[in-house]
């Protein structure tokens, strides 16, 4: 069973940067997706990037496409989300979250995740 752990949140203005790191540890290591989604206050979580272990491929959030960039180091089993450019939208509970079975063509599925970090704060202050 994959276990993720999410760091690197907290409070900052509008146009500053913050980057979130997601270790993992246990089940199958580094295969199939892995991913952030985020949950704004009063709002459903929702798919904002995710990188493929096999080719390191990714997927971006129209919404995040451009500002956000997400990375993975296997060797240190670490996946990381560097925001830049953030804006009072961006605030909101971030959560990791892998399927390690499958590759996608299109963004990750919520339905399809198997293991979820506990979620870290990002406030973005106008």
């Amino acid at each position: 069973q994959v276990q993720l752990v999410e760091s690197g949140g907290g409070l900052v203005q509008a146009g500053g940067s913050l980057r979130l790191s997601c270790v993992t540890s246990g089940g199958a290591l580094n295969r199939g997706t892995i991913g952030w989604f985020r949950r704004a206050p009063g709002k459903e979580r929702e798919f904002v990037a995710h990188l493929s272990w096999n080719d390191y491929s990714t997927y971006y959030a129209a919404s995040v496409k451009d500002r956000f960039i997400i990375s993975g180091d296997a060797a240190k089993n670490t996946m990381y989300l560097q925001m830049n450019r953030l804006k009072p939208d961006d605030t909101g509970v971030y959560y990791c979250a892998a399927d390690p079975s499958s590759d996608y063509v299109g963004p990750l599925l919520i339905e399809e995740i198997t293991a979820w970090g506990q979620g870290t704060q990002v406030t973005i202050s106008s």
